[in-house]
């Protein structure tokens, strides 16, 4: 075998070994080097020419060619001909098309072969980049297993085989060590292409952690007949779990547990230590929440599904217990169930209770000018504002024990003129701070909201307009609303700005900027 043979040959076995080592696919590493080629055959040329090198994928010999585009008109002599030109060389030739010719193979020289190198080592790393973010893109929400190739403060470079990720310290679990070398278990939470190549992100902390354990530990799971509705985690410290079976006869806390408690103890051991409730999940929120809260006894739930709140009544030696070490119980049991969680002695609720039931009671009183009995009626029967009863309908009035229909009517009749006289009074008090008509009108203000704004000076609809969601919020101070009703106030006092300079001609800002 002649020399010029043996290198085609080496060039392919190269290419193969490449191929073979960076888990890419031959024809990518040819491409490569007829890259690197290319680049070398302009750097004797010249570079202003359109050289291209080809690579026969058989026998490895190099052709090197040089392209120069037919055209009419000439703008670079060097890649382009006239069509006249061509076709002296061609008559088949049109405007478009290439003149290709042959140029004799290249000895690549020491700084050629350097640079060539460079080309093949770039465009490889390029090609197994691109082979990674594919491979790795569609597995976010997978686990995987790898071995700590290095630790840089706290953060872990994790070798994967095909790729390399990391495992960052705030997604570890505190108070877990691991050295070079061990074996690990994480969950990918996010991929991402970024001019370095792809970034791997691992997360031993996620939640979705032990969701991912539980199915590979738990077959009921794997097959769907058990669901893992939701998890909390205080990771390495505590965590909650709750399931729901969709076979009546399975049950689904004791599928988790398993035999002797194998099944959970293996997740357990595996996030070293780390404590797991598993609670049984319901449709509805009290039943969910008493769950949550175990091993506490819960004596009453009170739900407030406006403000997504639950209150919940235990009894006095079980509050430490349902609060948990600094919160933790009760915190993950809102994390679980998705609800903020009061938890209150049955002595506090009883005191709460009794305390507001006075304050309504003196409300009413005062209101209208009645005595005690009659207001602690109102209050049992569940009306607690002035209004209530100043446009409910009569019977519901007459319905209470020892109330005719002349008490009813009375009692209407000073509830409205109570509401008529609080409104005059703040109707001059606003006049008096110079707030004006439009501002008080507007839905989602209260009187108390109006007064505010009169006192800080916001008078207009422009004054109001001009605020930023954060200052009206200040402003408002314990009356403000939610940030989508405080971008509806600040919207409404904007509205006639679109109305006076036309579709799209705002001269506002958004809510909340400024």
């Amino acid at each position: 075998m002649d020399t010029a043979t043996a290198f085609k040959a080496e060039l392919l076995q190269v290419a193969d070994a490449v191929a073979r080592e960076k888990g890419i696919e031959r024809e990518e590493v040819l491409q490569a080097m007829e890259t690197a080629i290319s680049k070398a055959g302009r750097a004797k040329y010249g570079h202003e020419h359109d050289i291209r090198a080809e690579i026969e994928r058989r026998s490895g010999e190099i052709k090197l060619r040089r392209y120069r585009q037919v055209v009419q008109e000439i703008e670079d002599e060097h890649t382009q001909i006239r069509l006249e030109e061509a076709r002296a060389k061609d008559s088949t030739l049109n405007v478009g098309d290439f003149v290709i010719e042959e140029l004799p193979p290249i000895d690549l020289g020491r700084i050629a072969a350097q640079t060539a190198k460079q080309v093949i080592v770039q465009q490889v790393r390029d090609a197994e980049r691109a082979r990674q973010y594919e491979e790795y893109k569609d597995r976010v929400g997978e686990v995987v297993n790898g071995i700590v190739k290095r630790n840089e403060f706290g953060n872990l470079h994790i070798d994967l085989g095909r790729a390399e990720a990391i495992l960052r310290r705030d997604e570890s679990i505190p108070r877990e060590t691991y050295r070079v070398g061990d074996r690990i278990r994480a969950y990918i939470y996010d991929v991402r292409k970024e001019h370095r190549g792809p970034q791997i992100f691992l997360s031993r902390s996620h939640p979705q952690l032990m969701a991912k354990l539980f199915t590979q530990e738990v077959p009921e799971i794997y097959d769907g007949i058990i669901e893992l509705k939701s998890v909390a985690r205080d990771p390495g410290s505590r965590a909650k779990i709750a399931v729901l079976s969709h076979d009546s006869s399975i049950d689904p806390v004791g599928a988790c547990v398993g035999m002797r408690g194998a099944r959970v103890q293996a997740v357990v051991n595996e996030l070293h230590g780390e404590k797991i409730d598993i609670i049984p999940w319901s449709p509805d929120p009290a039943t969910f929440v008493v769950n949550a809260l175990a091993p506490a006894e819960v004596t009453k739930v009170v739900l407030d599904e406006d403000q997504g709140r639950i209150e919940v009544v235990v009894p006095d030696d079980q509050l430490s217990l349902a609060i948990g070490r600094r919160g933790q119980n009760v915190r993950l049991a809102s994390q679980l169930t998705g609800w903020d969680i009061d938890v209150l002695t049955e002595d506090e609720e009883s005191r709460r209770r009794s305390e507001e039931f006075h304050q309504r009671s003196q409300m009413f009183i005062d209101a209208l000018d009645v005595d005690d009995v009659i207001a602690h009626l109102l209050v049992a029967e569940g009306f607690t504002a002035v209004d209530q009863i100043a446009y409910v309908p009569i019977e519901d009035l007459t319905e209470i024990e020892g109330f005719d229909e002349d008490v009813a009517e009375e009692l209407r009749d000073r509830a409205r003129s109570y509401l008529e006289e609080q409104d005059r009074q703040f109707t001059e008090q606003r006049r008096a701070l110079g707030v004006s008509d439009e501002v008080a009108n507007l839905d989602n203000l209260s009187q108390e909201m109006v007064l505010r704004l009169g006192r800080n000076g916001i008078k207009t609809m422009d004054d109001l307009g001009d605020l930023a969601r954060d200052e009206l919020a200040e402003i408002l101070g314990d009356e403000a609303p939610g940030q989508d009703e405080l971008d509806n106030i600040i919207m409404a006092a904007r509205a006639h700005w679109f109305e006076e300079t036309g579709e799209g001609e705002s001269g506002g800002t958004e809510p909340g900027e400024g």
